[in-house]
């Protein structure tokens, strides 16, 4: 009988498969388009200041050698680097201040140093100055913190919409790594506190490290794979569920101002590396927080060892990092 139907009868069961087929490939795109927050049309525009990347590697060289250990064993030299941290970012910004909190007996101090209108909201840019044992940590996170003084430099007498705070953290590794004792905790519980409404908060965990074999970028599930590159040569921001908007925002900004590749996700903040560093401390007091990274140990093989030492860095991605989250900063700020 089906010899004999009309060509538009064939048709409709052919026309059904192709749009259930559709309507399937929709639903499993549109996680993968979450999870990535692609961004189009952005144009790359060089910035008319640029970081240097001579300056940041001084200042990871100097970090690392002078104040290893740099880990919680040796408050002395944790306190050593503090002082350094509150002296650069005074020099670049004109004042800046150590801010203390005790710790098992110890007293240890973050470093900040605030830009911008007082009563504004404000926008936090931070990364850690401790190191893991053994405590050389030129990428992790000497990296992170060369990149704020380099950010410092670049954001002295900008005129901004809204208060921007740089802070330097004491504590993120082990063994206070996610506690209350975490730097980190400590500023993002005392912002609460204060009722200030905090803008965005941006994260710089370990920014050095790029590479350009195939295979050299690994990741926490299989099916991100598919979705991101096999070569560790690309700067990634980091948010959790419900902070699409600003992954995308921070993303947008930093490929616009930097030829380096700029990748994104948003994922639960389960999956292994999305809660692991100083950002997650600003979620749990509900404040909107992205980290920017090189992806730490999903890419750099020396990540908490001896050999994780200034040589092994790059230097210019490195500088084209600190513009993107300059432009990426300007951006937020003039919101």
């Amino acid at each position: 009988m089906s010899a004999f139907l009309a060509p538009e009868s064939r048709a409709r069961p052919r026309l059904r498969v192709l749009r259930t087929t559709a309507v399937l490939l929709l639903l499993a795109a549109l996680p993968c388009l979450y999870l990535t927050q692609p961004v189009l049309g952005v144009r790359f525009h060089p910035p008319a200041e640029r970081a240097d990347p001579a300056a940041l590697e001084r200042d990871v060289r100097h970090l690392v050698e002078a104040f290893a250990p740099r880990d919680a064993r040796y408050p002395d030299n944790l306190a050593r680097t503090a002082e350094f941290l509150r002296a650069a970012l005074a020099e670049r910004l004109g004042t800046a201040e150590l801010q203390p909190f005790e710790v098992a007996g110890q007293i240890h101090h973050n470093v900040s140093a605030r830009i911008g209108p007082v009563e504004a909201e404000r926008i936090v840019v931070g990364a850690h100055y401790d190191a893991a044992e053994p405590g050389i940590g030129a990428d992790d996170n000497a990296s992170g913190v060369a990149g704020l003084l380099e950010l410092a430099r670049l954001l002295s007498g900008a005129e901004l919409g809204c208060a921007v705070e740089l802070v330097a953290f004491a504590l993120e590794e082990p063994p206070h790594f996610g506690t209350s004792a975490m730097g980190s905790a400590v500023h993002a519980a005392a912002l609460r506190r204060s009722g200030v409404r905090l803008r965005a908060m941006l994260c710089l965990e370990m920014i050095g490290c790029f590479r350009d074999e195939r295979g050299s970028q690994s990741y926490p599930a299989p099916l991100l794979r598919w979705l991101y590159p096999s070569r560790g040569d690309f700067v990634a921001v980091v948010g959790t569920l419900g902070q699409a908007g600003l992954v995308r925002r921070v993303k947008r900004a930093m490929a616009g101002a930097s030829s380096l590749l700029v990748r994104s996700i948003n994922a639960p903040s389960f999956l292994p590396g999305i809660d692991f560093s100083d950002h997650a401390s600003y979620w749990a007091q509900d404040f909107p927080a992205v980290m920017v990274t090189d992806t730490a140990f999903y890419r750099n093989p020396r990540y908490h060892t001896a050999a994780d030492t200034p040589d092994t860095l790059d230097y210019t991605r490195m500088a084209r990092v600190v513009d993107g989250v300059h432009a990426a900063v300007r951006a937020l700020a003039s919101e």
